[in-house]
């Protein structure tokens, strides 16, 4: 049990400085400004098992997939960014919603028809937590843990799942505790987070796909 417990801090380790929680958390504030409390608690558990789902494909079946698709480290990097570049253009630059303009106002049947964004998959679980730098590491070690490791295999076995659990419930945990924060620093102070949020998620992108072209540059000399 112990041996259990060292695998999955050491794999809690690995995964939390990457996944980011915080940063997260940060990005639910700036998206779910206009959502009540019981619709936050369930993006915040969606994307909490999102979260799990991804992790868990990307350990047990990473491999294959991008196998069977041809897609390589580098080209995920690459997508990954575009997409967290994307998302961030949309929140430095916001544009006003239909249901925001003049003539909405006076069509509550059209009102009523409005639907909350759901934020849990995109981009909270991914790319936001399980981005990624996260997959990458993930389907990496699973490739390597096999060959040299002190543990058990029982422990090979079960450690992931447990620490991909750890790692969903504390960005459960922190999402749930963001309603306070929302509550404290109001509409501007989101406002303000979202812009903030948005310019950092383009550097992050442009960052990701960066270093995806670098790799790709590294292995074609190396080649």
């Amino acid at each position: 049990m112990l041996e259990l417990i060292k695998a999955v801090g050491l794999g809690l380790v690995v995964l939390l400085p990457l996944a980011n929680p915080l940063t997260t958390v940060a990005l639910f504030l700036g998206l779910a400004g206009d959502m009540n409390y019981q619709e936050r608690n369930r993006q915040s558990l969606q994307a909490s098992v999102y979260v799990f789902i991804i992790m868990a494909v990307a350990y047990y079946a990473g491999n294959v997939v991008m196998d069977t698709f041809g897609i390589s480290i580098p080209g995920l990097r690459i997508a990954g960014g575009l997409i967290v570049a994307f998302i961030g253009f949309r929140m430095l630059f916001p544009q006003q919603e239909a249901g925001h303009s003049m003539e909405a106002e006076h069509k509550l049947d059209e009102m009523s028809e409005r639907k909350s964004v759901n934020i849990a998959f995109v981009p909270l679980a991914m790319p936001s937590t399980a981005g990624p730098g996260t997959i990458a590491m993930i389907i990496s070690t699973a490739s390597t843990i096999h060959s040299g490791t002190p543990f058990a295999p029982w422990i090979i076995t079960v450690a992931p799942v447990l620490t991909f659990f750890a790692v969903s419930l504390i960005l459960w945990a922190c999402l749930r505790s963001s309603g306070a924060i929302m509550r404290l620093v109001g509409k501007g102070g989101i406002e303000a987070i979202s812009r903030l949020m948005g310019f950092l998620l383009v550097c992050m992108g442009v960052q990701f796909m960066i270093n995806g072209t670098l790799e790709v540059i590294t292995t074609y000399h190396a080649g």
